[in-house]
Parts: C-alpha cells; sequence; structure tokens
C-alpha cells in the first residue's frame, strides 16, 4: 500500500487549452512529472492542480494512517505548518483595512504586554515582511538547525506550546539580529506577535478570527485548528523517516508543537488553499487597494537569483519574479516533522497547485516538477 495512488473524482488530467501567451497546461507533461515524483521518491499526500478555479488534477498517494491502513484521499486533511502565515497576514490586513492597525504603526504599542522589551522601531510592516530583526523562537536558518532543534526541543517540551503566548519566553529576551528594516530574515516570532496582535485588537482568539475572517469568507469548509492529540476528522497522521529506526515510520507526535500558532500549523484540504488562493487574488477577503497591496512584492529575500529568479517577500508570500521583473510565481512553503506543504499560484497561466504531504520534506521535489512542467523551469534546488 505504501506507493499506491489512489484516484479522486476529476482526478485525470483534463485537457486544458487557452488563449494566453504562456501556452498553458501540457496534460500528458504535469501527469509524468507527478507520477515520476510520486513512485521514485515514495511521496505520501496529496496534489490538487485547478486553472480558473476549475480542477484540472487532483490525485492522492500513501497512507493517511499507516497504523489503521487508511489511504490519504483527495479531500483529506493535512496541517500545513508554514502555508498557514498566510492566513495571519491576511487577517492583518483586514485590520489594516479597517483602519485599526497601520502598518507603519509601531508593534510594540499594540504588544506590549506581551513583550515590554520589544524595539519600538519595529512595525506591523516589519513584522509582516520578516524584516524585523528580532530574534525567532527557532532560528531557522541556522547551519546546524538539526542539533539545536533537538536541544530546544529537550529544554523546552513541545506539548507546552499551545497558544501564542507559550511561545513568547523562546524569544522575547533574545537580543536583535540587526536594526528593524534593514534586510530580511525569515522570523516565525514576528507572525507570533501579529497573532497577539489580533487577539489584542478584536478581543477574541486569533483561530476564531482566522476562522471566521479567512476560512468562512474564502470557502474552506474542512479548514481549521485541530491539534495533534484531537480528534479531528479525516486528518492524516504525519510520519517521519529515520533510516536507524527498526520500522520505517513513526509518527511526529512528539517532534512538533501539538496546536497551531499565528506562524503555522492550521489543518488543511488541497481544495480549501486553491480555494483560499482564488479568494485572495479575486477580492473575496480583502478589497481591491489591499488585495493589490497583499500581492505586492515587498523586499528581497536573498542577494543572489535562485533557479533563475530573483525571490521576494511580501506580505506572508514569497514572490518568484523573472528576468523582466514579472511575477511568475506566488505563495508559500510548510515544512516540520511529518508535514510537508505547497501553495503556488501562478498568475500567467490563473493555475494553482496545493502539494501536501504526511511525510517529512516531501512537498518539495512535486513542487519543483509541477514548476517546471508549467513553465519549463530548468531543474535545480529544492524549497
Amino acid at each position: 500500500m505504501a506507493g499506491a495512488t489512489f484516484f479522486c473524482e476529476e482526478s485525470m488530467v483534463t485537457s486544458v487549452t487557452t488563449d494566453d501567451p504562456a501556452g498553458g497546461l501540457d496534460p500528458g507533461r504535469l501527469e509524468q512529472a507527478v507520477l515520476g515524483v510520486a513512485e521514485g521518491q515514495g511521496f505520501s499526500g496529496t496534489v490538487r492542480v485547478t486553472r480558473r478555479g476549475e480542477t484540472v488534477f487532483a490525485r492522492a498517494f500513501g497512507m493517511a494512517s499507516r497504523r489503521w491502513s487508511i489511504p490519504n484521499m483527495c479531500d483529506t486533511r493535512f496541517r500545513v505548518a508554514s502555508v498557514s502565515k498566510m492566513f495571519t497576514a491576511v487577517a492583518v490586513l483586514q485590520l489594516v483595512e479597517q483602519g485599526r492597525v497601520h502598518l507603519d504603526d509601531s508593534l510594540a504599542d499594540h504588544v506590549k504586554e506581551h513583550m515590554p522589551r520589544l524595539d519600538p522601531r519595529v512595525t506591523v510592516r516589519h513584522a509582516l515582511t520578516m524584516t524585523s530583526g528580532i530574534g525567532d523562537w527557532f532560528e531557522e536558518g541556522s547551519a546546524d538547525w538539526e542539533a539545536e532543534w533537538a536541544a530546544l526541543t529537550s529544554s523546552h517540551p513541545l506539548y507546552l506550546l499551545r497558544s501564542n503566548a507559550d511561545y513568547l519566553p523562546l524569544f522575547a529576551g533574545k537580543e536583535p539580529h540587526f536594526p528593524p528594516g534593514e534586510r530580511h530574515l525569515y522570523n516565525g516570532a514576528g507572525y507570533i506577535l501579529l497573532g497577539l496582535l489580533i487577539e489584542s485588537l478584536t478581543g477574541r482568539p486569533y483561530e476564531e478570527v482566522v476562522a471566521d475572517e479567512v476560512f468562512a469568507r474564502a470557502g474552506m469548509t474542512a479548514s481549521g485548528f485541530w491539534a495533534l492529540d484531537e480528534l479531528g476528522p479525516g486528518i492524516a497522521e504525519g510520519y517521519l523517516t529515520a533510516a536507524t529506526s527498526p520500522t520505517p515510520y513513526r509518527t511526529h507526535h512528539y517532534t512538533t508543537t501539538p496546536r497551531a500558532a499565528a506562524d503555522g500549523g492550521a489543518t488543511c484540504s488541497a481544495a480549501d488553499l486553491t480555494a483560499f488562493a482564488r479568494a485572495l487574488r479575486t477580492g473575496r477577503l480583502l478589497d481591491e487597494e489591499t488585495t493589490r497591496l497583499a500581492l505586492t512584492p515587498q523586499v528581497d529575500e536573498r542577494a543572489e537569483k535562485v533557479r533563475g529568479y530573483r525571490w521576494k517577500y511580501g506580505f506572508g508570500l514569497t514572490h518568484l519574479l523573472d528576468e523582466g521583473g514579472t511575477v511568475v510565481r506566488w505563495g508559500h512553503t510548510g515544512e516540520e516533522d511529518g508535514v510537508s506543504a505547497r501553495l503556488y499560484h501562478y498568475p500567467r497561466h490563473d493555475v494553482d497547485v496545493a502539494v501536501l504531504g504526511n511525510v517529512s520534506w516531501c512537498a518539495g521535489d512535486m513542487g519543483w516538477a509541477i514548476h517546471d512542467a508549467l513553465v519549463n523551469a530548468p531543474a535545480g534546488s529544492d524549497g
């Protein structure tokens, strides 16, 4: 069963014609790309590709529960890790739209009770674009991140991290890396603070605000914030692969945070993620002006090009730009133990891609294979 493929309603690639100059979808190339990764690398999860809101490919692979021999299906729900930073960003931009906060407000004015030492020069914009420079609750860019993650989890039991405020002791006392606005550095702590800002301004739990103002408005009927120790319906278990283990898989229950926070961890179906991408760009979540702002790249993620693209971060979105400065793709990645996710939108093709996996680090190669099938990009790195 481990390598099984499960066909879904509308699962076969449909023939697509298009009048756009990008050339649209090549059905055979797309299917070959997905199956090549799934069969060659043991992908476990689901893949969904839509164009103009219509499903052109949906297929599931592997097992949602190896314990009970339950296969992944196209409507299986998966944790999406940092992909859900997009939901936090939209919730904040909705508050900006309402005039309850401004992008260039000092973030400290809204979270001072939680982090009194926060540099008052750090703004809401800095937190959204990851240019605040503040220390992170876990420094993901570290060269020795695996050892540092092991050290963190041994000194701070993950099962205690069940709300945004629970993360504060892990970063509130850290020295900043650089002055606010100097450059981009991937940072989850800023999004934790944005979650606390949302709670402060609305008087409601972060999860409730996102469920009502993002999920419900986008038509994301299968999404929520189930914890690992809760019995949410139709949710895939996350698995680690360990070469030294006597068994090929073990669950991630002791190696990741039990509940979502504002920097990641929501649970969604692939259909819901593509519904979110469509709702965002078509004005169902934000007004026209704020939507335009939300989809505008803001800062360079890195100085060098990767795979021939310039990478820029915006408000909870990574944008890939071509040589002419045109956005080829926007979206977000998500990785944590037992969770691997991608949500991408390709503006020139009007195509959305959702890749959700329940084995560590399995979505990256799948995402790039689909990318290459769509835009014929050169083969290269993961991400």
